[in-house]
């Protein structure tokens, strides 16, 4: 019977640490999000977090309202940053904490934008079989 020391494997995915960290940090900073009483930060939405090999730098990806406001809501979680920041160092057990920067998920709108484009393609080529037929 011999044991392996370090990683043992598991069933299932095995997940990098940066995986890990990236999920606490999104759990972390939603939940302080939510705490905030702030108009600007109503229906904000973390939809992603980034962070880099080193675990030094985390992107949080926020999304909510219209393309509009978020000027705003990237000022007011600026605002808010050190708060969040310190959150997540009181709910984590790591020695050192990301240094956090917000950035909008564009990717939601774009996916909007892509959806309609192919809705009027199809609108154009079911148009173009009723003509022909």
């Amino acid at each position: 019977m011999s044991r392996k020391r370090g990683r043992q494997q598991r069933g299932g995915r095995q997940y990098q640490r940066t995986d890990r960290v990236s999920g606490l940090v999104r759990e972390v900073v939603a939940t302080e999000i939510e705490r905030i009483d702030d108009p600007r930060l109503f229906l904000i939405s973390v939809t992603g977090v980034d962070v880099d090999r080193e675990l030094a730098h985390a992107v949080v990806w926020v999304h909510g309202g219209p393309e509009d406001d978020m000027e705003d809501v990237l000022e007011a979680l600026e605002q808010y940053r050190q708060r969040v920041q310190q959150a997540l160092a009181k709910n984590s057990r790591m020695r050192r904490t990301p240094t956090i920067q917000f950035s909008v998920d564009k990717s939601i709108q774009e996916a909007g934008r892509i959806e309609s484009i192919l809705e009027e393609l199809g609108r154009a080529s079911s148009e173009e079989q009723s003509k022909d037929g």
